[in-house]
């Protein structure tokens, strides 16, 4: 065989074949003392992230389908915390755990619909075996800057 056919797909290459663009991190109104990725012993802990413009309960004044797309925009913003600290998304061996918190409106009870926006990008991504990890969606009464979304993650690196 001749050329890149032989080559793997790449998490970088799967990225560019979505059409996706990783967006800048967003400016926090605050600042955290924290660092974005800490690596210790080939293990990568990303801090918890959120995009800044879905505020609100999920339940009341955000809807699942509005908050499970902030979802979705968190695990572009970690990506983009992957590729800025480690150089690519290849770094990454596989997904460990993702812990999602869901600022919930009271009785309400959907959060792994709403993590799932998360879940989903990182295995179109990934695929299953690498990105398909295990995960909590838990509901919380307040996010820092009023956020309805916050997901943080554990990766496996190479």
């Amino acid at each position: 065989m001749c050329g890149d056919y032989d080559r793997p797909v790449t998490a970088d290459d799967r990225l560019a074949e979505l059409g996706i663009e990783l967006p800048e991190p967003p400016q926090l109104p605050f600042a955290p003392r924290l660092v974005p990725l800490l690596v210790h012993d080939g293990i990568g802990y990303l801090s918890g992230g959120g995009v800044l413009d879905v505020v609100g309960r999920v339940g009341d004044d955000v809807t699942v389908e509005q908050a499970r797309e902030a979802a979705r925009r968190t695990a572009l913003y970690l990506l983009r915390v992957i590729r800025d600290e480690l150089g690519s998304l290849e770094a990454v061996a596989r997904w460990v755990k993702v812990l999602g918190f869901v600022r919930s409106a009271p009785g309400f009870g959907e959060q792994p619909q709403v993590i799932n926006g998360f879940t989903e990008l990182v295995v179109a991504v990934y695929g299953e075996q690498r990105g398909l990890c295990a995960r909590s969606a838990i509901g919380v009464a307040e996010l820092p800057a009023g956020l309805a979304v916050e997901v943080e993650a554990t990766v496996a690196l190479r």
